[in-house]
């Protein structure tokens, strides 16, 4: 196992190489359309390019102080219009990047009429202090920011919002939520609870935890405590200490500020996001009662929004930033032109669908039943329970992996964007290594809309278990195209002793058509989660008329 960690390490900078400077552009400085890549890459390397206009002027040499003494490093574009106040946007980095993050998005919303001001959170770039991870002394800093550029620019108080991605959006959310003098928010690729990031279904993400400390360890100043909590969720130990930790960090624990403070909230999250997955996030979006929009989309990690900044950014999710700020910060009410709260671009499609709320309650619960594979055929997915005088048990074995995957950490993700789709050969999987349930060629599309459910009765005959479940639209060939997909991780078992386990899949939106059949394979490892310390096991499926496993899925 310390050889698979290893790994993954060793591959991080291949593919940080891969998503973020591979395609950079060749911008110069005097553009004012920059490839937003190559501000990342300039940025990180403190040799900005700032877009130039004769609609604002910039000031590089912004050092905000927090109550503590430590620098925060910032820049600040203002409008040249002539106005005696603006709206303004206060934009926080991203993990591993700085304040220079933004200077693509900035320069357009300061030509816009807005003051944009970008700073380096603690322990990032060249500000001062330890990573607190959007800790209490991130919280003050934020304040100190909103009071410096209360101070120092024409802004009007009354308008201010924060915007981010990925790490920033977190700092947006929870920043808005300590000081209500932040109106609005826009928050991308951002979380909602940052235990089930780390850990859901108690199972240690392992490639982004990994890409996170590692990046912290060789661009930021983490605090130590950052990678100790996380040896914790590997290895299983102290893991109430890490969850105590990192729910005090999530916008899901100050929801109801957020709704007291009657912030304006838009979100945006990547269904292929395995740092972030939708279902934290969504959760937060229903529990807002404020003014509230979400946008979701195909793609991996901060990916879709990054390269939304491209050229002149129009793009479905940097239009609906600006149309929210110039909502809820300029009260233009047709800003955001009668679109549905709820925004849903479905996989392998270029076609968006609005909605009400979250969960769609247009959906209807399409429920089957898991019935047990035979020596000539598989298991099946039946709209009637199992029935049977005698019990069944299928066993399947850990000590590999299948084809039935998440593809590429990272890039498979990216590539969804562009409806590439990940695939899996499900008829020449390993009977021993996994087990695989299907439905009748269907009669008529199947619109998933949401986060299926499986509930599987097992036997473990080991100490501990995971498995991954796994979604595939599956056609004549026997190709299954992933829908979604979910993990779960029981550290500590009793040999023996059978468990119902309940799986919460990736929320997602997906259509499969008429003629194809929708297919549930369960198997024991992926390389984006780490398998337990103890090493290989055995689980059996049971089968009986007493004890339904049953796949759960909302459909229009």
């Amino acid at each position: 196992m310390m050889m698979k960690q290893s790994l993954v390490r060793a591959l991080i900078p291949c593919l940080l190489l891969f998503l973020f400077i591979l395609p950079a552009d060749r911008a110069s400085a005097g553009e004012s359309a920059l490839f937003p890549t190559a501000s990342l890459v300039a940025g990180v390397l403190n040799q900005p390019l700032f877009p130039v206009s004769d609609a604002y002027t910039t000031n590089d040499d912004v050092v905000i102080y927090a109550d503590d003494g430590v620098n925060l490093e910032a820049n600040v574009f203002i409008p040249t219009s002539g106005q005696s106040s603006y709206p303004a946007i206060i934009f926080v980095n991203s993990w591993g990047l700085n304040e220079y993050e933004y200077l693509t998005a900035a320069g357009r919303l300061a030509e816009q009429g807005y003051i944009v001001l970008s700073y380096s959170s603690r322990g990032w770039g060249k500000s001062g202090g330890l990573i607190n991870t959007a800790g209490p002394k991130d919280m003050t800093d934020f304040s100190a920011v909103v009071d410096w550029l209360i101070t120092n620019t024409p802004v009007d108080p009354s308008a201010i919002g924060a915007a981010g991605i990925s790490y920033g959006a977190g700092l947006s959310l929870l920043g808005a939520a300590h000081d209500p003098r932040v109106r609005a928010v826009a928050a991308m690729s951002g979380w909602g609870n940052l235990a089930e990031a780390l850990y859901g279904q108690q199972t240690p993400r392992l490639v982004w935890g990994e890409l996170l400390t590692l990046t912290g360890e060789l661009i930021g100043h983490p605090d130590p405590i950052i990678n100790e909590l996380w040896q914790n969720i590997l290895h299983q130990q102290d893991v109430d200490t890490t969850i105590a930790w990192a729910n005090r960090r999530s916008p899901l624990s100050v929801v109801d500020q957020l709704n007291a403070n009657g912030t304006a909230v838009y979100m945006a999250n990547n269904w292929g996001d395995n740092l972030f997955q939708p279902n934290s996030p969504l959760r937060l979006f229903h529990q807002l009662s404020g003014p509230k929009h979400i946008d979701l989309q195909p793609g991996t990690h901060a990916t879709v929004e990054i390269v939304g900044m491209i050229g002149d950014g129009n793009t479905h999710v940097w239009n609906n930033v600006q149309r929210w700020f110039d909502r809820y910060l300029k009260g233009q009410p047709d800003a955001m032109e009668g679109q549905p709260p709820v925004q849903m671009k479905i996989k392998l499609s270029n076609r968006y669908e609005g909605f009400a709320d979250f969960p769609v309650p247009a959906t209807q619960t399409r429920r089957w039943y898991l019935h047990p594979r035979t020596w000539f055929s598989q298991g099946e997915l039946s709209d009637t329970p199992y029935q049977s005088w005698f019990g069944k048990t299928e066993w399947i074995s850990s000590w590999a992996g299948t084809l039935a995957d998440t593809g590429i950490p990272l890039a498979s993700q990216l590539f969804e964007q562009v409806n590439v789709p990940v695939v899996a050969p499900i008829l020449t999987l390993g009977r021993d290594r996994s087990i695989w349930f299907q439905t009748p060629k269907l009669g008529s599309p199947l619109k998933i809309r949401g986060i299926p459910e499986t509930t599987v009765q097992v036997t473990p005959k080991s100490d501990h278990l995971q498995l991954v479940a796994y979604l595939y639209d599956m056609d004549w060939t026997g190709t299954g195209k992933l829908i979604t997909h979910a993990p779960i991780t029981v550290p500590e078992t009793t040999p023996g002793q059978s468990l119902t386990l309940d799986i919460d899949l990736v929320a997602t939106a997906y259509d499969i058509p008429a003629g194809d059949r929708l297919v549930l394979v369960i198997d024991s490892r992926d390389l984006l989660y780490k398998y337990p310390d103890q090493g290989t096991t055995s689980v059996g499926f049971e089968f009986s008329n007493n004890r339904a496993s049953t796949l759960e899925v909302p459909a229009l």
